[in-house]
């Protein structure tokens, strides 16, 4: 690997004795890892029927080491029961120390692997904003919430100054996961390595700077913010730090570490707790939910045919329906999506999205299961036979797993499963 040698003259001064193990790490293949997602499965559940080894990732419960080949690519994946992330990021989430029903905030959330982290803790109670400034990685991140069936985030696309001007003093929680000059991803993007310069760390560490006055800005008395990076680099970690806590009277470090690939099994990561204590703890005006009568009549209708629970907090965004979190408050930024996102109204009926088949159990709607094949088969789109009796909406579920919905007529299920997330 074809390292650039101002980073290497840095890392042997940083690391000293331990920079030739250093080197020797990126001789190793990378390492992979999935946390399983608890909003659908516990560990050892998942343990039970996973169709690889796992061994523990010591700092996530939830997270394991994995071999295999096409792990995005399984029945598993598409039901939303795990998510792929590199094994040292799940460090930082954890140190965020999420309470149920706490108001949260992942500020530069994409692809969501430590906002989905986030909302495990949640687990389903309180609030998760989750924010992406750029538009098309807003996209990705809002279908991985969509696929681990989370239920109370709101995913938005905002830049962290115009966020900081609503929300001052709002979020108990607040996780940085700052945009960097990702020296630790060299190993599994080599496209970050041509990339790398001292002037592109230096932009990183500018931008870090305005983005974590915005974060503190945010963040209500008492609460805590976690900052944390994919790189190695003094600017964007210690002294990003160092010089936050003293131009900041009213926080606290609690804690800051630094992961290196020679002494864990993961690329490296860099983290740091901070507590606030001064500022407000505000609230902010409790969104309206008004349903119009032909809308609502139409939708319960069609959740007392379909479904065993009902949802509430209904909200009509042009055709389409969201069931909004508890407390949802009201903010003029770019929203993607806000609570579970029910289906759309076509002519009048009440047609139900993917959103809500993935945050459901089959014991909480009208449900078909389907064996190995079958469900394979359906996650590429194909159609299925069923029993003449069958009809109308049905969740497709393999094991018990929803993997989405198909409408059943004339002994045929017709496939309702979205095009971009087929497999």
């Amino acid at each position: 690997m074809n390292l650039p040698e101002e980073f290497l003259a840095r890392m042997k001064s940083e690391l000293a004795d331990g920079y030739e193990k250093f080197l020797l790490s990126y001789e190793r293949k990378a390492e992979r890892a999935l946390r399983v997602n608890t909003l659908k499965i516990q560990p050892e559940d998942f343990k039970s029927i996973s169709p690889f080894e796992l061994e523990q990732v010591p700092w996530e419960k939830n997270g394991f080491y994995v071999t295999g080949e096409n792990l995005g690519k399984t029945i598993y994946h598409a039901a939303g029961l795990y998510y792929l992330q590199e094994p040292s990021a799940m460090c930082a989430a954890p140190k965020l120390e999420v309470k149920q029903g706490e108001r949260v905030l992942d500020l530069c959330s994409a692809p969501g692997g430590k906002g989905t982290q986030l909302a495990q803790y949640l687990n389903g109670s309180g609030i998760l904003f989750l924010n992406e400034i750029n538009f098309s990685r807003a996209k990705i991140l809002s279908s991985n919430v969509e696929r681990l069936g989370v239920k109370n985030a709101v995913v938005i696309c905002a830049a962290p100054s115009k966020l900081a001007e609503i929300f001052e003093g709002y979020f108990n929680k607040i996780l940085v996961d700052a945009p960097c000059s990702g020296e630790g991803m060299f190993k599994k993007e080599s496209a970050a390595i041509p990339e790398w310069s001292v002037e592109n760390v230096n932009a990183c560490a500018r931008r870090q700077t305005e983005i974590l006055e915005s974060a503190y800005k945010m963040l209500s008395k008492g609460g805590r913010m976690v900052y944390s990076t994919c790189t190695f680099a003094p600017e964007e970690d210690e002294h990003q730090i160092e010089n936050f806590i003293k131009k900041h009277s009213g926080c606290k470090l609690s804690e800051m570490k630094k992961l290196y690939p020679h002494e864990i099994r993961g690329e490296g990561h860099f983290y740091a707790v901070i507590e606030k204590t001064d500022g407000d703890c505000r609230n902010l005006p409790i969104m309206k939910c008004d349903l119009p009568k032909k809308f609502l009549s139409a939708y319960r209708e069609w959740e007392r045919d379909s479904l065993k629970l009902s949802f509430e907090n209904l909200s009509l965004v042009g055709q389409a329906l969201y069931s909004l979190p508890d407390g949802m408050p009201a903010v003029g930024v770019q929203t993607l999506r806000a609570g579970v996102r029910l289906g759309e109204f076509l002519s009048g009926r009440f047609e139900p999205s993917h959103s809500l088949a993935m945050c459901l159990t089959s014991s909480e709607a009208a449900s078909i299961e389907v064996g190995e094949q079958t469900a394979l088969g359906y996650l590429r789109g194909l159609t299925f036979g069923c029993p003449e009796s069958e009809k109308g909406w049905k969740l497709v579920s393999y094991k018990g797993f929803p993997l989405g919905w198909c409408k059943i007529s004339g002994g045929t299920a017709k496939n309702k499963l979205p095009k971009g997330v087929r497999i």
